[in-house]
């Protein structure tokens, strides 16, 4: 095997694949180096195994982004039409969830397989793709225009070169931020990463919801300007579930959660409950849409505890109104280790948007999760790996 490549890809996950995919299909020479043991292992533990490899309504709205104008192009050009498509035409079998959320109803072993089928299309078009797993690279390097790879036992030249091994969300998978070192390494600038779509951790009074660990309850979570309409989940911890770790990717430390319990309520609610029902107690209402534990608690801490009628219109307009905007203080997050993805990363501003190569290093391209590039929950982040990875494969 010839050591000299057009690209080497570095990374054989989501972003990395589709890149190498598409510039194999057009007679590229490509070498995809990856560290694990086989390709595309964040892809087969995503969506409960099922794989959400999509939103159908992903568009530049649903990322965080230093620049949030940089996604517009690449998902544009590449949409999650295009790649449901792509599934379609392998006959893989899917169905859509809550809130455009699509699955395989299979396994998303069938994703993968998908993309080294893609891969190995690369031979009919006079291209090809070695996808290298085990593969630990010790250096990379740039010199006159040819970046030269170094693995424990091999060393690859190639004119292009791609940053696709992700951030350092889930590192029991092998994740680390080698991007970061090597973004900087060519003079890039990086984004402080922090973890995102992860669990907060509570503290001091609020240790109390840790009693009712693994209730949840449909709410309204807001961080900021930014709100979901999701399920929150609590925890030993603290607070995760969808609406959470939605929230959680907006969330600065020294920033409150608030939750609306009573999303769907009208104003003066209890009021009306109060002339209807009279004799019941708070806990007894709150107990007919949340969860028994959760309503106790909540009961508790509004310090109604005697029948509706014994309490004054303002004592229930006080506690309607912090049912709707109860506050919480999060401590902290679970960290990296339960983050599902990483907000921050290679700037943006180094790039480009059309074509995700480094606007002052031909031939270097960042694409996926190393790129300052975020999505929500449910499907977007699979999407910009898709659209980021085929950005750069049609322009190697």
């Amino acid at each position: 095997m010839s050591n000299s490549f057009d690209a080497i890809v570095l990374g054989a996950g989501a972003a990395g694949l589709m890149c190498a995919a598409r510039a194999g299909q057009r007679g590229k020479r490509v070498l995809v180096l990856e560290k694990a043991e086989k390709p595309g292992k964040k892809i087969l533990i995503s969506g409960g195994g099922r794989c959400n490899f999509t939103n159908i309504g992903a568009g530049p709205a649903n990322y965080l982004s230093a620049n949030p104008h940089f996604a517009k192009s690449a998902l544009a050009r590449y949409t999650a039409r295009d790649f449901l498509d792509l599934v379609e035409n392998y006959d893989i079998a899917w169905h859509e969830k809550t809130l455009g959320q699509l699955f395989c109803d299979g396994s998303a072993k069938q994703i993968v397989a998908m993309l080294l089928a893609e891969c190995d299309k690369a031979k009919a078009a006079g291209g090809e793709v070695i996808v290298q797993c085990d593969a630990d690279v010790e250096s990379v390097s740039l010199e006159n225009e040819v970046f030269t790879v170094s693995t424990t036992d091999q060393t690859y030249r190639s004119l292009a070169f791609v940053i696709a091994s992700g951030g350092p969300s889930i590192p029991k998978m092998g994740a680390t931020g080698f991007a970061y070192d090597l973004a900087r390494q060519f003079g890039l600038q990086v984004v402080e990463p922090r973890p995102a779509l992860v669990p907060l951790t509570l503290g001091g009074e609020e240790v109390l919801f840790r009693e009712i660990s693994g209730v949840s309850a449909p709410v309204v979570a807001t961080v900021g300007k930014k709100s979901f309409l999701e399920a929150a989940l609590f925890t030993h911890k603290g607070l995760s579930g969808p609406a959470i770790l939605q929230a959680s990717s907006y969330w600065k430390p020294g920033e409150p959660i608030l939750i609306n319990f009573t999303p769907d309520f009208p104003r003066d609610w209890l009021l009306e409950r109060k002339r209807e029902t009279p004799q019941a107690s708070l806990r007894q209402i709150l107990r007919e849409f949340l969860s028994d534990r959760l309503a106790d608690i909540l009961a508790d801490k509004l310090g109604i505890s005697s029948e509706l009628n014994n309490a004054s219109d303002k004592a229930l307009r006080a506690a309607e109104e912090r049912l709707a905007r109860w506050t919480f203080m999060p401590n902290g997050t679970e960290g990296f280790a339960k983050a599902e993805v990483t907000v921050g990363g290679i700037s943006t501003s180094e790039l480009s948007s059309k074509t995700m190569e480094a606007k002052n290093i031909p031939g270097l391209y960042a694409i996926g999760e190393a790129v300052d590039v975020t999505g929500w929950l449910g499907g977007y982040n699979f999407q910009w790996a898709w659209a980021s990875g085929v950005a750069a494969g049609d322009a190697i």
